[in-house]
């Protein structure tokens, strides 16, 4: 054998045994270069009922086999989230912690300290024909019923946000699956606004006006419209009316002093029954 061909055999086992050495080392000796995982951890201690944002979150890596089970992997998987129980800071924030918005606890936690939510029944004429969507912003009109001369129609509130749309629903243990259900729309409102938009609904319609999401502008208050603007002449004719009832009341306040008793004779003085035979006689003194 030539010595080329020895050498070329030395430098092959060589290679070979230094592989074999580096293999053995990285699987025996060398520490192991585990695979982590970002999970969604609480960013600050937050009580029960608090709706999470994205500041009140943070992405923290674990090891993955220290990954709790159903923990939350994503920011948009939690944010707009209620939490259930109480939150400490870089808690591992669960799936099973978390409610979503459209449930109860969920409703109620959007709604910002100060506020209130009122629910208002509507009909396809007066939501809009459903276009009323939650987060919309609407304006209430309210119209008090009456006679052509008492019906009015004014807006009493302007820019109010739609926390949710459903169906008002019986509450209790029982649910009768038969009973009606009347389509309702829940605003935001704070506590003054809330109290005059219960007093309009026990007091006429309410109707919804829906507004475009960039406008926030607000209208003059106004004088509530009345049904002059659908009948010109109609303030004409009220008038011509009242002048007609004012002159047919002087009329009968004239013919009623016509009526009226003249005034009673004087009473006499004295009244002496005079006899003479069978003949009777009264005399009147003054």
């Amino acid at each position: 054998m030539d010595r080329q061909k020895k050498l070329l055999i030395f430098g092959v086992s060589l290679l070979s045994a230094g592989l074999l050495t580096w293999f053995l080392y990285a699987n025996t000796v060398a520490p192991k270069s585990e695979k982590q995982i970002s999970v969604i951890v609480a960013s600050r201690d937050m009580p029960f009922g608090t709706l999470l944002r994205a500041t009140d979150i943070k992405l923290v890596k674990y090891l993955e086999h220290d990954v709790p089970k159903g923990v939350v992997l994503q920011a948009r998987e939690a944010a707009n989230r209620v939490a259930l129980v109480p939150l400490s800071t870089n808690e591992p924030v669960l799936a099973s912690k978390l409610s979503a918005t459209t449930s109860t606890e969920g409703v109620s936690s959007t709604i910002e300290p100060g506020y209130r939510a009122v629910s208002v029944p509507i009909t396809d004429s007066t939501g809009v024909a459903g276009l009323i969507q939650p987060n919309s912003h609407v304006d209430v009109l309210f119209t008090r019923p009456g006679t052509m001369t008492e019906a009015s129609t004014s807006t009493i509130l302007q820019n109010v946000k739609v926390l949710s749309t459903g169906r008002s629903v019986q509450t209790g243990a029982a649910v009768d699956p038969r009973a009606p259900r009347s389509p309702v729309v829940t605003l935001v409102l704070v506590p003054a606004d809330a109290q005059k938009l219960e007093l309009a609904k026990s007091e006429g319609k309410i109707s919804l006006s829906l507004r475009n999401p960039l406008d926030a502008s607000q209208s003059a208050a106004s004088a509530p419209m009345t049904t002059e603007v659908l009948d010109p002449t109609l303030a004409e004719r009220i008038a011509r009316a009242r002048r007609g009832s004012n002159s047919a009341s002087q009329q009968a306040w004239a013919a009623m002093l016509k009526k009226a008793p003249s005034k009673a004779p004087e009473r006499p003085r004295a009244v002496i029954d005079v006899y003479r035979g069978d003949k009777h006689v009264q005399e009147t003194f003054r």
